[in-house]
């Protein structure tokens, strides 16, 4: 007898090109069986959910659940099933998906921060080897280089990209450096210096803001460089709004490298002085926590968090991603017929703008995506990217990872992480989240009685995925 059974679906599963009203059977957590008039007296619990679309499970490429603990909850409350954080901390993370994990599965890429984890912003390769030992053995999927905010030299921003490729360890990169920043030039400078490594270059929509080029000709050649480059896996957001931190030195001026182009694009003075004006301008929202969630708080209440914390707060500027670049990212093919950019991420979290579902469905109702292509930006390849072969997918025998959507309300009404329900209309069952970590953690999580599932990125098959 199946565990459970989900009816009234049009079931979307672009692996098996099923796009048909079928129900889902669940069993063990697994997906038992995929058909039209499944009986309902073989199941122990069915639920109905007609006029719903269900697909795999959505996967969230990119996102930061290190910021504050309500990150698992609002990925929950969006339809995501499984994640990838890009930043850490994680040792953070993981003591937060003890209770408030809401059953999701995570994979943490650690960023290299100078001055913090790493002594300065040219790591040496016996550095960065000793920091990638350490990461990986302590919970850990892999790595990332945060440039946009905190950057390394061209020199070591390289040697980390061909050192995790020896050791086939995952790669990412927010392009940025120390000599070029989060921008066309940035991303044209992280595609050379990876020469011919694999490397998971972050939201490709961020470097399309106009800040070089037009936004058309920045776009157009962002496209031109995936398509140059195959070794290269990527995602995009849909929102409008960025993430940001306002922390600021001795003298007023912004720690943080997006900040800084932020407020330089708008028109601001690059200090304390340029980020309350932004503020009060609303232009920049600065992230409040309550009631169990992140929320933009108002000019009045954003600009007396920033005065109050002395800028160490989290925070987002409204109006940085033109909307072409955003909706030509997401939909531009290669000539064989596969994305340009592998998928569709939020770069949210604890940020909220987890607009998958909201703004992903606008896409499929502009004709830009359809459904089938929309689940397959959106679990089927993320799965792919981070080596879950029983995810992203309907199969029999597959994780039964599995997302209902309202395609009228653009809203997510029901998730299931390994056949279990964790969110049911707008409610998150919280429980204790699974960490995907590399192999080298698998004695910290066990010692640490973390849920967790062990997995080696397998960087050779990934640098084919565009084959």
């Amino acid at each position: 007898m199946w565990d459970y059974l989900i009816k009234g679906v049009r079931t979307i599963d672009p692996k098996n090109h099923i796009d048909d009203d079928w129900d889902i059977a669940i069993e063990n957590g697994k997906v038992a069986e995929v058909a039209p008039d499944l009986p309902v007296g073989n199941a122990r619990q069915t639920s109905e959910f007609n006029a719903m679309i269900a697909q795999p499970g959505i996967i969230d490429s990119h996102l930061h659940l290190g910021i504050n603990p309500y990150g698992f909850k609002m990925e929950a409350l969006a339809g995501v099933t499984t994640c990838l954080d890009m930043a850490g901390e994680t040792d953070f993370i993981l003591e937060n998906s003890r209770k408030d994990g809401c059953g999701i599965n995570f994979a943490i890429l650690q960023a290299l921060l100078p001055g913090k984890n790493i002594a300065s912003n040219d790591p040496s390769a016996d550095e960065i080897n000793a920091f990638i030992d350490k990461v990986l053995a302590s919970g850990a999927y892999g790595v990332k280089i945060l440039g946009g905010h905190f950057p390394l030299t061209p020199e070591a921003s390289a040697r980390v990209v061909e050192i995790c490729n020896q050791r086939n360890v995952y790669v990412a990169w927010h392009a940025g450096t120390t000599t070029d920043g989060s921008n066309i030039n940035g991303m044209r400078q992280a595609v050379e210096l990876a020469a011919d490594n694999f490397l998971h270059l972050a939201h490709i929509n961020a470097y399309c803001r106009g800040a070089i080029k037009p936004v058309e000709e920045e776009t157009l050649e962002a496209i031109n460089l995936l398509k140059n480059h195959p070794n290269i896996v990527s995602e995009s957001y849909l929102s409008a709004r960025n993430g940001t931190k306002l922390n600021v030195d001795q003298n007023g001026i912004p720690l943080s490298g997006v900040t800084r182009n932020c407020l330089k694009r708008f028109g601001f003075s690059v200090d304390t002085k340029g980020i309350e004006e932004a503020i009060k301008q609303g232009y920049l929202s600065v992230i409040l926590e309550e009631n169990g969630l992140s929320t933009l708080a108002d000019r009045k209440d954003s600009l007396e968090l920033f005065r109050q914390s002395h800028g160490d707060v989290s925070a987002s500027f409204d109006r940085v991603n033109p909307f072409l670049p955003r909706a030509w990212i997401a939909s531009a093919k290669r000539d064989n017929g596969q994305f340009v950019v592998d998928a569709i991420s939020s770069d949210g979290g604890c940020i909220p703008r987890n607009v998958i579902l909201e703004s992903g469905i606008s896409l499929i109702k502009l004709g830009a995506l359809s459904a089938s292509e929309f689940a397959a930006k959106t679990s089927q390849i993320p799965a792919q990217m981070l080596s879950l072969v029983n995810k992203g997918h309907l199969s029999t025998g597959a994780d039964a990872d599995i997302t209902v959507y309202d395609p009228v309300t653009q809203k997510a009404v029901a998730t299931f992480v390994g056949g279990t329900p964790v969110m049911l209309n707008g409610k998150v069952i919280c429980k204790e989240g699974c960490v995907i970590a590399h192999p080298n953690s698998e004695a910290f999580l066990t010692q640490g009685n973390f849920a967790h599932q062990c997995v080696e990125a397998n960087l050779s098959l990934l640098k084919q995925l565009h084959a």
